[in-house]
């Protein structure tokens, strides 16, 4: 049986006797604590990234460099928007499962997409889950703008590229994203935003 010394000088008590480690764990605790406060501020908090991107704009258009940072780190946030728009249960899924039961012959289970499961109607109120919460979108792409105008301030960041060609690719790219994401919403009949009223989806 190992005794009390034995115990302190294991490796994780001396790691947790650090002095770093201990000054780590503290930050951890004050960056979620200023997270979970920050929380409800939605407004605020757009307006400072909102601010962020605007300053990210300024540094490159001055500088007119860097656009290869300017072109990942727009791919990033399209990627962000796509997964914040789209449902945390893909309704086009479940509906293939369903087909599949009924050429299968099973007796048919009900699911989120079918007129009545577990007993509910169609004008039950079916609240829209994103697949990427709206606080996740924006403090992932707050994270991601810091991270490119911090590698705005390395020259080795700066790749040569031709900036038009990228320009075109991505407004061709975001065009066609954003053609089948709206199609997939008009399809699916939801509305990833509470314009006013409350939000259903996949009402047949």
């Amino acid at each position: 049986m190992m005794n009390s010394d034995e115990d302190n000088s294991s490796p994780l008590a001396a790691l947790q006797n650090n002095a770093a480690y201990k000054r780590m764990q503290t930050l951890q605790r004050d960056y979620q604590r200023l997270l979970d406060r920050v929380t409800p501020m939605t407004l605020y908090r757009w307006t400072f990234t909102w601010g962020l991107t605007f300053l990210f704009i300024l540094d490159i258009y001055f500088q007119q460099a860097y656009y290869i940072v300017t072109y990942a780190l727009g791919i990033y946030l399209l990627n962000l928007f796509l997964a914040f728009l789209q449902p945390k249960f893909d309704p086009s899924i479940e509906q293939d499962l369903a087909e599949q039961d009924v050429e299968e012959g099973a007796p048919g289970l009900p699911t989120a997409s079918s007129p009545k499961a577990n007993g509910r109607e169609d004008d039950e109120f079916r609240p829209f889950i994103r697949r990427l919460p709206e606080f996740q979108f924006w403090l992932s792409a707050t994270k991601a703008i810091l991270v490119g105008l911090t590698a705005t301030l390395f020259p080795f960041f700066d790749i040569p590229v031709y900036a038009p060609i990228l320009l075109i690719y991505f407004c061709v790219l975001f065009t066609i994203t954003m053609r089948r994401q709206i199609q997939h919403m008009i399809r699916y009949k939801y509305i990833p935003f509470d314009l006013g009223r409350k939000t259903r989806y996949n009402k047949h």
